[in-house]
């Protein structure tokens, strides 16, 4: 079984009575299990120097120490450990020098169980993003990947992707949700496997894709089923949600999640329990939960069509992969491997290809990313004969009234064509600006800028002709 949280919690109280109460609530309720007990004041110091505890609960009546002098102690020895009291003491002078004396919290013994639950909850959650904080300072600050080989199926030597990976190894131990966005193609789920791996946990990563999925079918395949809960239910099921025990359960394409499905998983968020269908008896959550969607779901909970408050439950680590076009830098890369690939599947030897090949793919969108990138490589090696590969196939593929690249993602032309406080460029001036770019963008092939021109070859190297003539550098 894994231990939640990563971080220890050591409850400390002279009577063990009230710690092994407290001890089995946690577990029950809170799915909290990494705790330390202590009964004697005098030894949660060294408790403290020798484990990994990021919180603890502290009575303020005991003998040896009080919880007065043990907090102030804390507070000034470990300031990065959080501290809840709990006392009998219903006082609120007695709440408050607390809180000034740095207690992240104040309980008294009598209130309810589940306010108490709720209250260390919350203070694991802001210790862990306290902890992640850090972390990811300190790789950014680094600039450091400390498990490389956990993203070695994403073919990527791109600075963005680098800084995902960074927040990825910096988060991926927490148990909270894991939002992962991108347009479709990107590799969300190569992201997730890697969070997966990353974390730690001995269970396995289980994926259910949620497009598609009506509110009865969700339910059976996320919680499971009792015998004769339906008819056709000849036996008992597990669903998803216990097959992912001490795991990652991977929800792919959870924008596609109809309302009614949306509040059973909202409420799973919540409570950490679940029933399976036909049966009364809840059982607990023992998986990360791992989300992706291509949707913009900030937009939809604008819109009314994601619950705005499941949005916050899953957003509390994110990503968003960016697409191919914004990481062009990638297209060799991924050329070369999706190509090597297709080669061995093939039973073929790797081929040549020609070295416009990477200029033609870099000027083309590629609104299917990196999925797209790998079927024209299948595509081109399955027909591919001869020594060197033929480029045929990711022409075809190319659409040539599509091969600009979208101009939300590039900067700026160098030299802007359209100024407000310089007279308007003529049509002949324009049109070498166009041929200008054009051979920039395919790095002087006169094949490729044609293409991206819409013109024949012949016409490009007849007006590349007449520019050189009247002075005019094409390049």
């Amino acid at each position: 079984m894994n231990l939640y949280p990563a971080f220890g919690l050591l409850l400390v109280d002279d009577e063990p009575s009230f710690l092994r109460s407290l001890s089995i609530t946690l577990e029950r309720s809170g799915g909290i299990n990494h705790l330390h007990r202590c009964q004697d004041s005098r030894e949660v110091m060294d408790i403290l120097a020798r484990e990994n505890i990021g919180l603890v609960t502290l009575d303020l009546t005991m003998p040896h120490l009080s919880g007065e002098e043990l907090l102030r102690r804390i507070v000034e020895e470990h300031p990065d450990v959080g501290v809840i009291v709990i006392s009998g003491l219903n006082q609120v002078a007695t709440a408050v020098e607390c809180i000034k004396h740095g207690a992240f919290d104040y309980f008294v013994k009598t209130d309810e169980q589940d306010r108490l639950i709720e209250g260390i909850k919350r203070a694991i959650r802001l210790q862990e993003l306290r902890q992640e904080n850090l972390e990811l300072r300190r790789r950014f600050l680094n600039d450091t990947l400390e498990r490389p080989e956990a993203f070695a199926d994403s073919i990527t030597d791109d600075k963005a992707m680098r800084s995902v990976f960074q927040y990825l190894e910096s988060v991926a131990p927490s148990g909270q949700p894991l939002l992962i966005g991108g347009e479709s193609g990107v590799g969300k789920e190569l992201i997730a496997r890697a969070a997966h791996a990353l974390s730690g946990r001995r269970g396995p990563l289980v994926c259910v894709n949620a497009a598609g999925l009506d509110d009865n079918v969700f339910a059976d395949t996320l919680f499971g089923h009792q015998r004769g809960a339906f008819t056709g239910a000849d036996q008992a099921r597990a669903g998803m949600i216990e097959q992912a025990a001490d795991g990652t359960l991977f929800l792919d394409e959870i924008g596609d999640l109809s309302p009614a499905s949306q509040v059973k998983l909202l409420r799973l968020l919540q409570e950490g329990e679940y029933y399976p269908l036909g049966s009364d008896r809840p059982k607990r959550m023992r998986a990360r939960i791992v989300v992706a969607t291509h949707h913009d779901l900030d937009a939809r909970q604008r819109e009314g069509t994601f619950r705005k408050d499941l949005y916050y439950r899953l957003r509390t680590h994110q990503v968003q992969i960016p697409p191919l076009r914004r990481r062009k830098g990638d297209i060799p890369l991924l050329l070369d491997h999706f190509l090597a690939e297709a080669a061995d599947d093939l039973g073929k030897s790797r081929p040549t290809y020609p070295p416009e090949l990477p200029v033609l793919l870099a000027n083309y969108d590629f609104p299917g990313n990196v999925r797209e990138l790998r079927a024209m490589a299948y595509d081109a090696m399955s027909v591919h004969r001869s020594r060197t590969l033929s480029m045929e196939v990711f022409k075809r593929a190319i659409d040539p009234t599509q091969a600009h690249p979208a101009p939300a993602d590039n900067s700026p032309v160098e030299g802007a064509v359209f100024t407000p406080d310089a007279p308007l460029p003529t049509l002949h001036e324009v049109a070498d600006l166009l041929v200008r770019e054009a051979m920039r963008r395919a790095e002087g092939n006169q094949s490729i800028a044609s293409r991206l021109l819409g013109i024949s070859q012949p016409a490009l190297s007849k007006r590349l002709k007449k520019m050189r003539g009247t002075g005019l550098e094409p390049l």
